[in-house]
């Protein structure tokens, strides 16, 4: 099982240059064997996402971030491969419309949050309100030092009506991010997910990566804390957070509504 403390931002002491993208300490020797324990995370994972929509009281919610090609994804296609669709609901946050921009920033983000009994991915989130928009100057210091605290509230908000919060950072170098951009150019069934927009942002890796340890820094609290997801290891990153899923399902202590009384003499007639 991973030590989930190494992954944890501390606001006291964090700078993302201590955490290495390319680490791989959560694989074992062999791919076969990774292979196996994916799997058999993914079932677990299942097997407790089934119980929470069926108590039907509390709410997970797991919030992918990350700079693009960093496997958001890929994250979830592979972590939730077994799961039940029933009680999982994929959240992408792209652009905001006009009528999004005619609200608040967080409105949009409100109406996403999971509902009693469901477990929600936000592929992307309401971080791009402080990491995109204070990249390119669209906000000034002050009003993102504002946004922090408002994100702090709110997330606080969720977890005192029943969510658990688990927010990752998918940390990609600019180096692997180079090779997986170039792969979506040559690989015709990947070119879909190439954007040529993604090199404007990606000419900002400093001011992006400077955006993010302010941002984890500012944001990471005892109720919803950073975790910083080594993601140049495709493999290693999906089992950091399938193991890290499956501890805070198991923390929850979930279990199946009990079997009314009156249930117990019911005999269904032929």
């Amino acid at each position: 099982m991973a030590n989930f403390e190494q992954y944890i931002v501390n606001p006291k002491k964090f700078s993302l240059n201590n955490f290495k993208a390319n680490d791989k300490s959560e694989r074992s020797k062999t791919k076969a064997d990774d292979a196996l324990e994916l799997a058999k995370l993914a079932t677990e994972i299942n097997a407790l996402q089934d119980i929470l929509n069926a108590e039907g009281k509390r709410k997970v919610l797991l919030v992918l971030q990350g700079m693009d090609a960093s496997g958001k994804d890929g994250t979830v296609r592979h972590v939730f491969s077994e799961c039940d669709p029933l009680g999982i609901r994929l959240a992408s946050f792209k652009a905001p419309s006009s009528d999004e921009l005619a609200h608040d920033y967080l409105w949009r983000v409100h109406s996403q949050v999971p509902k009693a009994g469901e477990l929600v991915i936000f592929n992307r989130s309401h971080y791009e309100d402080v990491l995109i928009v204070k990249v390119h100057d669209w906000i000034d210091d002050a009003e993102c030092q504002r946004r922090y605290k408002q994100i702090n509230d709110f997330e606080q908000l969720l977890t005192e009506t029943g969510t658990v919060i688990i927010k990752c950072f998918l940390h990609i170098s600019k180096e692997e991010q180079k090779a997986r951009m170039q792969e979506r150019l040559n690989e015709p069934t990947k070119t879909w997910k190439f954007n040529p927009d993604d090199l404007k942002e990606r000419a900002l890796w400093p001011k992006y990566m400077q955006a993010y340890e302010q941002a984890l820094k500012a944001t990471s609290t005892k109720h919803a804390p950073w975790y910083v997801i080594p993601a140049d290891s495709k493999t290693n990153r999906n089992l950091l957070i399938s193991r890290l899923l499956l501890s805070a399902l198991k923390s929850m202590k979930l279990a199946y509504p009990p079997v009314p009384a009156e249930y117990k003499t019911i005999v269904i007639e032929d």
